[in-house]
């Protein structure tokens, strides 16, 4: 038995050495840059420790703005995005005829570089010189006054972003539902019929139980995929994202790495720190919950 249990951790080995070595260590290290104060990479000194990094990013208000754009985007397009692609993938599984041409429609957007869509949502609601774009266009057809959502008011940015956030991650998410709905027994099925069961409840009772633990995956991989976005805010707003007021967390933390305000680790430590902090506190508080509605 203890030959087999040496067999098993020599089999892990490598895994554990990389998992170490190129994520338990940076985590550590990146600890410890937060308590740095006033840490200079290139002479490797700092000239004290304590809790001011983390004073400081709290306190700076490209940060709590980056927090609140961020928490927008997570509160809008985590629902949203799984709530959609669920009833798209429920309407595929539906139907027989050109299945899997309809498939792989909506796939493409996930095999699509994510600058090119972003330049595509740029060219679709960016007003200019010479357009309006094609979005205000038909909001003039319909009677209503042209809006720029790329430099315009802050609703109508958050919009374009949420909305453009919803369109990349989509895809995904109806790939692995519409593999779990065909993994669903058709024998439930069968005998709700026979009972004389509505579709509605037949849907509540059978098809969500079913494919819950998928659903679950994917919010849980949806809050940690909203909390890390970057470069979607790039691509429709550019690079310099504190100046437009739609940098992210992870935007703010590169910018005080490399940015024009750059140059500062022990700030941008602090901030990925209270990032690491929300991100496990936010998947704690979704496997509290998924004891309750996840079925297995």
């Amino acid at each position: 038995m203890e030959k087999r249990n040496l067999k098993g951790w020599l089999y892990l080995l490598p895994a554990i050495l990389f998992l170490g070595c190129f994520m338990i260590y940076p985590l550590i290290d990146v600890l410890v840059y937060s308590f740095e104060e006033g840490y200079n990479s290139a002479s490797q000194t700092f000239f004290g420790t304590g809790m001011y990094n983390y004073s400081y990013v709290l306190h700076d208000p490209y940060f709590l703005q980056a927090v609140k754009n961020t928490f927008i985007l997570v509160i809008v397009t985590v629902p949203l995005s799984t709530g959609l692609a669920l009833l798209i993938s429920v309407g595929l599984s539906s139907i027989k005829p050109l299945r899997e041409l309809y498939q792989t429609i909506y796939f493409l957007p996930y095999v699509t570089n994510t600058l090119a869509v972003g330049l595509v949502f740029m060219i679709l609601f960016k007003k200019t010189p010479y357009s309006d774009g094609l979005v205000n266009l038909l909001i003039r057809a319909f009677g209503g006054s042209s809006v720029d959502f790329i430099t315009g008011p802050y609703w109508a940015k958050m919009f374009v972003l949420c909305f453009y956030t919803v369109w990349v991650v989509l895809p995904f998410k109806i790939l692995i539902l519409t593999s779990a709905l065909a993994s669903v027994k058709q024998d439930y099925y069968n005998a709700a019929k026979v009972d004389g069961t509505s579709r509605g409840r037949i849907f509540r009772r059978i098809t969500l139980p079913m494919i819950s633990p998928m659903v679950f995956y994917l919010v849980i991989t949806g809050f940690i995929g909203a909390f890390k976005a970057y470069s979607d805010a790039v691509a429709l707003f550019g690079t310099n994202l504190n100046a437009a007021e739609m940098n992210t967390i992870v935007g703010y933390i590169y910018d005080m790495l490399y940015g024009n305000s750059g140059g500062y680790p022990s700030y941008a430590s602090a901030a990925a720190i209270l990032l690491f902090a929300i991100v496990l506190t936010i998947t704690c508080i979704n496997l509290l919950v998924s004891k309750k509605h996840v079925h297995y």
